[in-house]
C-alpha cells in the first residue's frame, strides 16, 4: 500500500474521535463508518471502547451485523478495544443473554473482568514491539483463553491477565490507548493494514 490507508471507526458509540486523532497520529486516514457504504470503503477498521452489549444491538439495528462479520472474515485489518475486543472475540463469559460478537479472534473474552466504573485503573504494560506504553483499564475485560493460532502482546496485573492479542489481519486490547495521546499502538495497528 503506497498511500495512507484510510481507517473506518465504528461510530455507533464509543471513543470514535479519539481513536480517529489516534490512527491519523500513526500516519493514517480516518473515517467514522455508520453505514454499509462506508464499510465498503475503509481498508481497516477501529471497534472502539464503550459498551458491547449497546454496540451490539446498534449494529443489528443499523443492518452492519452481518456485513461487520463478512469483512472481518474477508480479511479486514481489524482493531477493537475495550468493547471492541469482545465484539472480536469468538466468545465471551458475562454477557447478557443472547449477547452476540463479531467474531474473528479465536479467545474467551470474560467481560468487566477487572471490575465495576470505580474500579477502573491506569498501569505501564509491555506491548509486542514497542516497549511499555501507558495503559488505561476501564469497566475493561479480560481474555481467559485463547486458541493456538493467537498471538499474546501484553499482560496485566493482577495475575499477568492477557490484555492484548493478535490473530492474523485482527488485534484487540482491553485497555484504551486512544486516551493516552500515545499512538504507538494505533502505529502497530497501521503497520498490520500495510501489512495485508
Amino acid at each position: 500500500m503506497t498511500t495512507a490507508p484510510l481507517i473506518g471507526v465504528l461510530a455507533l458509540q464509543g471513543d470514535v474521535r479519539e481513536h480517529a486523532r489516534a490512527i491519523e497520529a500513526a500516519g493514517a486516514r480516518a473515517m467514522a463508518v455508520r453505514r454499509r457504504s462506508e464499510l465498503d470503503a475503509v481498508d481497516a477498521l477501529v471497534l472502539p471502547g464503550g459498551e458491547s452489549t449497546t454496540m451490539w444491538k446498534l449494529a443489528t439495528a443499523f443492518d452492519l451485523l452481518e456485513p461487520l462479520r463478512l469483512r472481518i472474515k474477508d480479511g479486514l485489518p481489524t482493531y477493537g478495544s475495550c468493547a471492541g475486543m469482545i465484539m472480536l472475540a469468538d466468545r465471551i463469559e458475562g454477557g447478557v443473554d443472547g449477547q452476540e460478537t463479531l467474531g474473528g479472534i479465536d479467545m474467551v473474552v470474560r467481560r468487566n473482568a477487572f471490575g465495576r466504573q470505580v474500579d477502573s485503573f491506569e498501569a505501564d504494560l509491555d506491548f509486542a514491539a514497542k516497549g511499555r506504553v501507558r495503559a488505561v483499564f476501564i469497566r475493561a475485560p479480560w481474555v481467559e483463553s485463547i486458541g493456538p493460532d493467537v498471538e499474546v502482546l501484553g499482560r496485566a496485573e493482577p495475575g499477568g491477565r492477557i490484555v492484548a492479542v493478535r490473530q492474523g489481519p485482527l488485534l484487540a486490547t482491553s485497555f484504551h490507548p486512544e486516551l493516552t495521546g500515545d499512538a504507538r499502538v494505533h502505529s502497530y495497528f497501521v503497520e498490520m493494514v500495510r501489512e495485508f
